[in-house]
């Protein structure tokens, strides 16, 4: 279901309504920064400083805003140098895991140095208690969710359309004021006949989120026996998506429904493919089954996600470039983190049902959030909280005060 402002879901408020302080998506200016396994940045790292000269300029590949030549601050929580880069000669910063798009969990170098725009307010506020809303880019007619959730710092790459906005659930570090607009959560506890908290709230976006072309509708239900039916799918798909983080369990399907590699997947496989009768992957010669229709069709903005999680790891690169460098083979690492991603994905297919009963009902609507002061939404609760508790290293070691 597709919502707008005119529609016949019109009156559901948006997520920005609901958590008003976002990000754009990370804008990283070179690929090579970024690789599905951490060796490889490493060794990228290894040759880009060893290189001197005009090698180094064209292997680092300048932009706009980064150059090797650039001053840059670090990166809040980060330990890397600030010195301009044309002077650097030490060893690579140890990767950091991050989100890349939907479902792709690849590892950064967290160098500001190397990234045009590392949106370092999302860094201040990104630890083990943090969870981020990831809006999906909305493209007409196109299938899957318009919300995801992590744990994981997101670059917020969209699958197709346009960039959607990466929301934290908190504006401060260790889980301190939920990024909620002021006034709601009292409304809902009121209707609702208990407290609700911010995850609570985040749990029911991640179930009843549609597409919208403003970005997700979040239709609020009147009804407190659809809320708790909600809140309880939205977690459900939530621990699905944080895959073990925060306490949770890895996602697990019944026994005799898990996938596993049936034939080996070759060194070098160079295509995708699906039997739907045998439900079996294919990569290459490799073959995994049982795979479920339901992980093979799953798509994000129109884009099936197990085919571009396939060509991130496997797309021809340019010679000489430090994104050439890569695994000579298939690592092992990748079975076992597809074999997870068909799992999350199965699971996720199945919810989907559920989710389509939550919509229909009676609505706390924008004008009823509006009757109550909470909508407009305060500028101040759109923008990041000042957060500083200590001195961040600025351009070639300089203390930077915010």
């Amino acid at each position: 279901m597709t919502a707008t402002r005119s529609g016949t879901t019109g009156g559901s408020p948006l997520l920005a309504d609901l958590l008003p302080w976002s990000a754009a998506p990370l804008r990283l200016g070179r690929s090579w920064v970024l690789a599905p396994d951490r060796a490889s940045l490493t060794a990228r790292w290894d040759r880009l400083v060893q290189a001197g000269g005009t090698e180094r300029e064209a292997l680092f590949g300048p932009s706009r805003a980064r150059t090797p030549h650039s001053a840059v601050a670090a990166l809040p929580g980060g330990t890397t140098g600030t010195g301009r880069f044309t002077r650097e000669s030490g060893r690579c910063p140890p990767p950091r895991r991050v989100l890349h798009g939907p479902f792709d969990e690849q590892w950064l170098i967290p160098d500001h140095r190397l990234i045009d725009a590392a949106r370092p307010e999302l860094w201040r506020v990104a630890d083990e208690h943090q969870l981020f809303a990831l809006e999906q880019g909305y493209v007409p007619q196109g299938e899957g969710p318009a919300l995801l959730v992590t744990g994981l710092l997101p670059d917020g790459r969209s699958a197709g359309g346009g960039p959607g906005r990466i929301r934290p659930l908190y504006r401060r570090p260790g889980a301190a004021e939920p990024n909620v607009a002021p006034g709601l959560l009292a409304l809902l506890s009121l209707r609702y006949g208990h407290e609700v908290g911010a995850e609570e709230l985040l749990a029911w976006a991640v179930a009843a989120a549609v597409p919208s072309p403003e970005g997700p509708a979040v239709p609020l239900t009147a009804d407190p026996d659809v809320w708790a039916s909600g809140v309880a799918l939205g977690r459900r798909m939530t621990e699905i998506q944080l895959r073990g983080a925060r306490g949770g369990e890895r996602p697990r399907l019944p026994g005799g429904r898990r996938p596993y590699v049936r034939a080996a997947i070759p060194a070098r496989p160079e295509e995708i493919a699906y039997e739907p009768e045998d439900e079996a992957l294919l990569l290459g010669t490799g073959r995994i089954s049982p795979v479920p229709h339901g992980a093979w069709e799953f798509t994000v903005s129109g884009v099936r996600v197990l085919d571009a999680w396939f060509e991130r790891r496997t797309a021809p690169a340019e010679p000489g470039t430090l994104e050439a460098i890569r695994p000579a083979a298939w690592p092992q690492e990748w079975t076992s983190e597809l074999l997870e991603l068909i799992t999350v994905l199965a699971l996720l297919a199945e919810l989907r049902p559920l989710q389509k009963e939550l919509h229909g009902g009676p609505e706390i609507g924008r004008e009823e959030l509006r009757a109550a002061g909470i909508l407009p939404v305060p500028a101040a609760a759109r923008r990041p909280a000042s957060v500083l508790d200590h001195h961040e290293e600025g351009p070639d070691g300089q203390f930077a005060l915010i």
